[in-house]
């Protein structure tokens, strides 16, 4: 004989539909306070908002997949296994978006596992410690590199001309035959960046190139 199969078997689970919805209504809110700070505190050149975006649905995939895995020892260890061969390819450029993602897991699974006054806690505390963190890590002013090509009799001007730069470190410089390449690290306000037509009107320099810098900045 078959056995009969109704409706009510697909809803046969022991999670309590209600906490499911108010779970992940909660994780919605916490992602969206997380996609707050990470806008409010970004420091890079390129803001990524579908990455932003994403740390919403990490927040509300984390707590759901917890809420199955305490539910159900069985399916707990199958959905390990089936995890454990995902592999995820996209690069992270900038260690701070992965400093986010294990934030947003981390959220998912505290609201999943049912704490969720230790989630909003810790989202709380640590949107705090990082909004402190980013304004006094920027201070108005932007990284920039300032890359110049100039030839040998520009070279005493330009010299004079970038120890008058506020924090600015040489990063390298290219000696050729005919030309030399410059690469300057420095810290300035967006409206103090006019200093660069001042080495276009050194002779001997062909171009002056400012580029916003998103590696290591200065201290």
């Amino acid at each position: 004989m078959f056995s009969t199969f109704s409706i009510s078997d697909l809803f046969s689970g022991t999670l309590n539909p209600i906490r499911v919805v108010l779970t992940l209504l909660i994780a919605l809110g916490v992602g969206g306070f997380l996609f707050l700070i990470y806008k409010k505190t970004f420091m890079g050149v390129v803001y990524s908002r579908s990455f932003n975006v994403s740390l919403i649905l990490l927040t509300m995939v984390s707590a759901l997949v917890l809420m199955l895995i305490s539910s159900n020892l069985t399916l707990s260890l199958g959905m390990v296994g089936a995890l454990s061969i995902v592999r995820f390819r996209t690069a992270i450029k900038d260690p701070i978006d992965t400093v986010f993602m294990f934030w947003a897991v981390g959220e998912g699974l505290a609201l999943g596992a049912g704490f969720v006054d230790v989630g909003l806690i810790g989202a709380l505390v640590i949107g705090v410690i990082m909004l402190v963190l980013g304004s006094a890590r920027s201070n108005g002013t932007q990284p920039y590199l300032l890359i110049l090509h100039y030839d040998e009799r520009a070279s005493q001007q330009i010299k004079s001309l970038v120890k008058q730069l506020p924090k600015a470190h040489v990063k390298s410089k290219t000696v050729q035959r005919d030309n030399m390449e410059l690469t300057i690290e420095l810290r300035v306000h967006e409206s103090e960046t006019d200093f660069v037509d001042k080495f276009l009107r050194v002779p001997g320099v062909y171009d002056a190139t400012l580029v916003a810098h998103q590696g290591d900045l200065i201290s």
